[in-house]
Protein backbone atom coordinates (compact mmCIF):
# COMPACT_ATOMS: atom_id res chain seq x y z
CA UNK A 1 0.00 0.00 0.00
CA UNK A 2 1.57 3.27 -1.12
CA UNK A 3 1.99 5.51 1.93
CA UNK A 4 4.10 8.38 3.21
CA UNK A 5 4.77 10.31 6.43
CA UNK A 6 4.51 14.07 6.63
CA UNK A 7 4.09 17.16 8.81
CA UNK A 8 1.04 19.38 8.84
CA UNK A 9 2.05 22.90 7.78
CA UNK A 10 -1.32 24.66 8.03
CA UNK A 11 -4.40 25.59 6.02
CA UNK A 12 -4.95 27.92 3.08
CA UNK A 13 -7.11 28.10 -0.01
CA UNK A 14 -6.58 27.77 -3.74
CA UNK A 15 -8.68 28.66 -6.75
CA UNK A 16 -9.63 26.49 -9.69
CA UNK A 17 -9.58 27.71 -13.29
CA UNK A 18 -13.33 28.28 -12.96
CA UNK A 19 -12.80 30.58 -9.98
CA UNK A 20 -14.03 28.08 -7.38
CA UNK A 21 -12.30 28.36 -4.01
CA UNK A 22 -11.08 25.14 -2.35
CA UNK A 23 -9.96 25.07 1.32
CA UNK A 24 -6.83 22.92 1.59
CA UNK A 25 -4.43 21.65 4.21
CA UNK A 26 -0.74 21.91 3.30
CA UNK A 27 1.34 18.86 4.26
CA UNK A 28 5.12 18.60 3.93
CA UNK A 29 5.41 14.92 3.05
CA UNK A 30 8.64 12.99 2.73
CA UNK A 31 11.03 12.26 1.37
CA UNK A 32 11.10 9.06 3.39
CA UNK A 33 13.53 6.16 3.11
CA UNK A 34 12.81 2.44 3.45
CA UNK A 35 14.95 1.13 6.32
CA UNK A 36 13.71 -2.45 6.70
CA UNK A 37 11.53 -5.01 4.92
CA UNK A 38 9.40 -7.27 7.13
CA UNK A 39 8.53 -10.66 5.62
CA UNK A 40 6.00 -13.33 6.47
CA UNK A 41 8.78 -15.90 6.88
CA UNK A 42 10.81 -13.88 9.41
CA UNK A 43 8.25 -11.60 11.06
CA UNK A 44 4.85 -13.16 10.40
CA UNK A 45 3.64 -10.30 8.21
CA UNK A 46 4.75 -8.29 5.18
CA UNK A 47 5.51 -4.61 5.72
CA UNK A 48 7.94 -1.87 4.81
CA UNK A 49 9.53 0.19 7.58
CA UNK A 50 10.18 3.80 6.59
CA UNK A 51 12.09 6.66 8.23
CA UNK A 52 11.23 10.34 7.98
CA UNK A 53 12.87 13.67 8.92
CA UNK A 54 16.57 14.02 9.70
CA UNK A 55 17.63 13.99 13.34
CA UNK A 56 20.77 14.94 15.25
CA UNK A 57 22.99 11.91 15.83
CA UNK A 58 23.45 12.56 19.56
CA UNK A 59 19.69 12.37 20.11
CA UNK A 60 19.46 8.78 18.86
CA UNK A 61 20.39 5.87 21.12
CA UNK A 62 22.97 3.24 20.11
CA UNK A 63 20.56 0.45 19.07
CA UNK A 64 18.67 2.78 16.72
CA UNK A 65 21.92 4.25 15.42
CA UNK A 66 23.07 0.74 14.53
CA UNK A 67 19.74 0.06 12.86
CA UNK A 68 20.12 3.09 10.60
CA UNK A 69 23.77 2.26 9.85
CA UNK A 70 22.79 -1.26 8.81
CA UNK A 71 20.26 0.21 6.37
CA UNK A 72 22.77 2.77 5.11
CA UNK A 73 20.48 5.63 6.08
CA UNK A 74 21.23 8.78 8.07
CA UNK A 75 19.53 8.93 11.48
CA UNK A 76 15.88 9.98 11.42
CA UNK A 77 13.29 11.19 13.93
CA UNK A 78 10.33 9.03 12.94
CA UNK A 79 9.86 5.38 12.04
CA UNK A 80 6.65 3.79 10.78
CA UNK A 81 5.51 0.61 9.08
CA UNK A 82 3.13 0.18 6.17
CA UNK A 83 1.61 -3.10 5.08
CA UNK A 84 2.85 -4.35 1.71
CA UNK A 85 0.04 -5.36 -0.61
CA UNK A 86 0.30 -8.09 -3.25
CA UNK A 87 2.35 -7.00 -6.24
CA UNK A 88 4.17 -4.19 -4.40
CA UNK A 89 7.94 -4.33 -4.16
CA UNK A 90 10.20 -2.29 -1.93
CA UNK A 91 13.90 -2.45 -1.13
CA UNK A 92 16.04 -1.04 1.66
CA UNK A 93 17.32 2.44 0.80
CA UNK A 94 14.43 3.21 -1.57
CA UNK A 95 13.24 6.80 -1.34
CA UNK A 96 9.50 7.60 -1.47
CA UNK A 97 8.44 11.15 -2.33
CA UNK A 98 5.25 13.08 -3.09
CA UNK A 99 5.93 12.44 -6.79
CA UNK A 100 4.71 8.87 -6.21
CA UNK A 101 1.20 10.17 -5.51
CA UNK A 102 -1.32 11.16 -8.18
CA UNK A 103 -3.42 14.31 -8.04
CA UNK A 104 -7.16 13.73 -7.82
CA UNK A 105 -6.82 10.45 -5.89
CA UNK A 106 -8.42 9.95 -2.48
CA UNK A 107 -6.34 9.53 0.67
CA UNK A 108 -6.76 8.29 4.22
CA UNK A 109 -4.84 10.58 6.62
CA UNK A 110 -4.13 9.69 10.25
CA UNK A 111 -2.95 12.16 12.88
CA UNK A 112 -3.17 13.00 16.57
CA UNK A 113 -5.98 15.44 17.38
CA UNK A 114 -5.35 18.59 19.39
CA UNK A 115 -5.28 18.08 23.16
CA UNK A 116 -7.91 20.08 25.08
CA UNK A 117 -6.93 19.06 28.61
CA UNK A 118 -9.56 18.28 31.24
CA UNK A 119 -13.01 19.44 30.09
CA UNK A 120 -16.53 19.27 31.43
CA UNK A 121 -19.40 17.23 30.04
CA UNK A 122 -20.89 20.04 27.96
CA UNK A 123 -17.75 20.65 25.90
CA UNK A 124 -16.58 17.04 25.91
CA UNK A 125 -19.85 15.29 25.08
CA UNK A 126 -22.26 18.04 24.04
CA UNK A 127 -24.58 17.67 27.05
CA UNK A 128 -27.23 20.33 27.71
CA UNK A 129 -26.76 22.91 30.46
CA UNK A 130 -29.17 23.61 33.29
CA UNK A 131 -31.46 26.66 33.57
CA UNK A 132 -29.67 29.98 33.88
CA UNK A 133 -32.38 31.85 35.84
CA UNK A 134 -34.91 31.49 38.69
CA UNK A 135 -32.24 30.85 41.28
CA UNK A 136 -30.82 27.80 39.58
CA UNK A 137 -27.44 26.68 40.90
CA UNK A 138 -27.22 23.95 38.29
CA UNK A 139 -25.80 25.56 35.15
CA UNK A 140 -22.92 23.55 33.74
CA UNK A 141 -22.71 20.90 36.46
CA UNK A 142 -23.60 17.25 35.79
CA UNK A 143 -26.90 15.94 37.13
CA UNK A 144 -27.49 12.94 39.38
CA UNK A 145 -26.20 9.65 37.95
CA UNK A 146 -26.98 7.13 40.67
CA UNK A 147 -30.66 6.64 39.85
CA UNK A 148 -32.00 7.56 43.35
CA UNK A 149 -32.56 4.52 45.61
CA UNK A 150 -32.16 2.03 42.77
CA UNK A 151 -29.66 1.01 41.55
CA UNK A 152 -27.98 3.32 44.05
CA UNK A 153 -24.72 3.41 42.18
CA UNK A 154 -23.25 4.89 38.99
CA UNK A 155 -23.05 2.51 36.05
CA UNK A 156 -19.73 2.11 34.30
CA UNK A 157 -19.23 3.83 30.96
CA UNK A 158 -21.17 7.03 31.67
CA UNK A 159 -20.07 10.09 29.73
CA UNK A 160 -18.44 12.37 32.26
CA UNK A 161 -15.80 15.08 32.46
CA UNK A 162 -12.20 14.19 31.82
CA UNK A 163 -9.33 14.37 29.36
CA UNK A 164 -10.38 15.55 25.92
CA UNK A 165 -8.48 15.31 22.65
CA UNK A 166 -5.04 13.93 21.80
CA UNK A 167 -6.60 10.88 20.18
CA UNK A 168 -5.55 9.07 17.03
CA UNK A 169 -7.98 10.24 14.34
CA UNK A 170 -8.27 9.16 10.70
CA UNK A 171 -10.07 11.18 8.04
CA UNK A 172 -11.04 9.09 5.02
CA UNK A 173 -11.42 9.77 1.32
CA UNK A 174 -9.63 13.14 1.39
CA UNK A 175 -8.98 14.40 -2.14
CA UNK A 176 -5.38 15.14 -3.10
CA UNK A 177 -5.83 18.47 -4.86
CA UNK A 178 -2.25 19.34 -5.80
CA UNK A 179 1.31 18.02 -5.51
CA UNK A 180 4.29 20.42 -5.46
CA UNK A 181 7.27 18.13 -6.02
CA UNK A 182 10.13 20.63 -5.68
CA UNK A 183 8.94 21.61 -2.18
CA UNK A 184 7.72 18.15 -1.07
CA UNK A 185 4.21 19.51 -0.50
CA UNK A 186 0.78 17.91 -0.78
CA UNK A 187 -2.39 20.02 -0.79
CA UNK A 188 -5.42 18.04 0.36
CA UNK A 189 -9.01 19.23 0.44
CA UNK A 190 -10.43 20.08 3.86
CA UNK A 191 -9.05 19.69 7.36
CA UNK A 192 -6.56 17.20 8.78
CA UNK A 193 -6.28 16.17 12.47
CA UNK A 194 -3.59 17.69 14.66
CA UNK A 195 -1.57 20.81 15.37
CA UNK A 196 0.68 22.63 12.97
CA UNK A 197 3.87 20.63 12.77
CA UNK A 198 2.08 17.44 13.83
CA UNK A 199 3.08 14.12 12.27
CA UNK A 200 0.55 12.61 9.87
CA UNK A 201 0.39 9.28 8.09
CA UNK A 202 -0.87 9.38 4.50
CA UNK A 203 -1.92 6.49 2.28
CA UNK A 204 -4.26 5.84 -0.61
CA UNK A 205 -7.85 5.41 0.56
CA UNK A 206 -8.85 1.87 1.44
CA UNK A 207 -12.45 2.60 0.46
CA UNK A 208 -14.18 5.13 -1.74
CA UNK A 209 -11.99 5.02 -4.85
CA UNK A 210 -15.11 4.70 -6.99
CA UNK A 211 -16.85 7.75 -5.49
Amino acid sequence: MKAILGKKVGMTQIFTDAGEVIPVTVIEAGPETVTQIKTVENDGYAAAQVAFEDAKAHRINKPMTGHFEKAGVSVKKHLAEFIIEDGEAYEVGQVITVADFEEGKKLDITGTSKGKGTQGEIKRHGHHRGPMTHGSKHKRLPGGKAGASYPGRVFKGNKESGRMGRDTVTVQNVVLVKVIEDRNLMLVKGAVPGNKGGLVRIQYAVKGEDK
